[in-house]
């Protein structure tokens, strides 16, 4: 279509030009540039209607649900991916209750690095949606260059809050309000968003109020205000009329804002119900929009705090297990399996580096160290203990030294998961070494002594074939320690090799021992 009209176009410009190129055929050599010329400008020019300017492209990112690790990684990926297409618009769909704060504070602080697209964040309201943009999502929300609303929707309330030990939410310290309160003004003041309205929503000390000055609608805080008033006439942003036309927020409040009132107060640029009526607010066309996948959902579920804590029990039981019987199997591969998917999903998030992985090693290390060389269990073991619970903890944070109370919290919480899953492991643990020769599903775990002896000596055929040892042969007899009894070990008994338990007293490599009774095919042995 466009190559018709180019081509019609150079031929009616001149009515004797098709007539001279018949008769002079030199002119047609001439011609043939300038409709090439004609046809490329066809291909490459993008088929749009003649006097109009190329439309800006959106790009649609949602924020959706509780704002956790997961969700700053997302937004970090598809923004930087929509930046590399070109988008000139990035469009935040903020709908949430809230969540961290320190993903909060991440999610805002790329977002206002973002230079090369326009931010927008739209609280949106559909069937499926919650239409709120509270707490974390106000902090997002005015981190963006320009907000716009759905009727219906609602924002505020942004004050952080942590959870109290009767499970109710409550107020944290003054550090931590202080903290995002100086974030929260600095986004508005950057944005060009009602400072006022911002600290209200985060601070129960600020008093809001609507004042009309010279004619024009403005939200102060008490403080600001009354600065304002004490103003003469004539020195510098002294009003000349001014007006209190209401309170807004009274002191000991948080602020939240319906659609409406965002819009009257300036919050907002505007309505927008649909996605339709936002875009025709930016004039710009939808290029991309972006979603969750699968991967970043299985993300999310493998840092949340209960799994986290179960692959830690798992790992250390299955570590332990793995230690007290010689070669490499199941146990040990499993038990990798479990840290690695730990440290995995954490550096996913880009919450792991060097110092997580070397505490985390060193703490095997020290731990082996106990186990194989050093008799009993003391500062060696404890040690090494600590040091994979510090490794643990540092790779649910983004910090190694907490500065705010906000921050003390978050440790305090990931400590609670990791001390939690240690000592559920140790319980296991000791469960383990005092029950494990005695069930039945841990002797494919377990090495057997191969016993040639005939049945005739005392023992009795298995249905396979395989001889069954009478163990009640063994009681009463002396023998040595083989292997550290822990209490499970192995003792050398009339010159064949037994897996042995004490009871629960321990007892070193070469110590003379005595069987004191059999139960079932467990040999219980005592020191001489």
């Amino acid at each position: 279509m466009r190559i018709d009209i180019c081509t019609r176009t150079l031929v009616s410009s001149s009515p004797s030009l098709y007539t001279d190129i018949m008769k002079n055929p030199r002119a047609f050599f001439i011609f043939i540039p300038v409709l090439l010329l004609a046809l490329v400008s066809a291909v490459f020019a993008e088929e749009m209607p003649f006097g109009t300017e190329r439309a800006a492209t959106a790009w649609i990112i949602p924020i959706e649900g509780d704002i956790e690790p997961a969700m700053v990684t997302f937004v970090r990926r598809e923004a930087r991916r929509a930046l590399d297409e070109g988008a000139q618009y990035l469009i935040f769909e903020v709908d949430t209750f809230g969540g961290r704060v320190d993903s909060a504070l991440q999610i805002t602080s790329f977002i206002m690095s973002i230079k090369k697209a326009k931010t927008i964040a739209w609280v949106r309201n559909s069937e499926s949606s919650m239409g709120v943009s509270w707490s974390a999502g106000a902090l997002i929300a005015l981190s963006c260059s320009q907000i716009y609303m759905a009727n219906g929707t609602s924002m505020g309330a942004a004050a952080p809050v942590t959870i109290g030990s009767d499970g109710k939410t409550e107020g944290t310290g003054e550090k931590t309000v202080a903290a995002v309160r100086s974030q929260i003004a600095a986004l508005a003041e950057k944005n060009g968003h009602p400072k006022g309205i911002a600290l209200a929503m985060v601070d129960y000390d600020v008093e809001l109020w609507e004042v009309e000055a010279d004619g024009e609608i403005k939200v102060l805080t008490l403080q600001d205000l009354e600065r304002m008033e004490s103003l003469r006439p004539g020195q510098k942003d002294a009003p000349r009329t001014l007006r209190r036309v209401g309170i807004i927020s009274p002191k000991g409040k948080l602020l939240s804002l319906t659609a409406g009132e965002a819009y009257h107060f300036g919050l907002t640029r505007g309505l927008a119900d649909d996605r339709v009526e936002l875009l025709d607010h930016l004039e710009a066309v939808m290029l991309e929009e972006s979603f969750p996948s699968t991967w970043d959902s299985v993300i999310s579920f493998m840092v949340s705090g209960p799994v986290q804590g179960v692959l830690i029990l798992i790992g250390l039981i299955l570590l332990f297990m793995e230690l007290q019987n010689p070669g490499f199997g199941i146990p040990g591969t499993i038990g990798i399996i479990s840290f690695v998917l730990v440290f995995g999903s954490s550096f996913m998030l880009g919450r792991v580096g060097s110092l997580e992985i070397i505490l985390f090693i060193l703490g095997l290390g020290l731990l082996a160290v106990e186990v194989f060389l050093i008799p009993g269990f003391g500062a060696v073991g404890i040690s090494g203990i600590i040091l994979i619970g510090l490794s643990l903890i540092f790779s649910m944070q983004d910090f190694v030294i907490p500065q705010f109370d906000w921050e003390w919290t978050l440790m305090g919480r990931n400590a609670i998961v990791v001390c939690g899953g240690l000592l559920a492991a140790i319980t296991g643990i000791a469960i383990l070494a005092l029950m494990g020769p005695k069930l039945k599903m841990f002797n494919r775990l377990t090495l057997k002594t191969q016993i040639d002896q005939t049945a005739s000596e005392g023992g009795g055929w298995h249905k396979d074939g395989t001889v069954e040892f009478d163990y009640s042969k063994l009681i009463g007899k002396t023998g040595k320690a083989v292997t550290v009894l822990r209490p499970i070990g192995k003792a050398e008994i009339d010159g064949d090799t037994f897996q042995v338990e004490t009871g629960g007293s321990f007892i070193n490599v070469g110590a003379e021992i005595k069987v004191a009774r059999v139960q079932g095919n467990t040999i219980i042995v005592r020191s001489v």
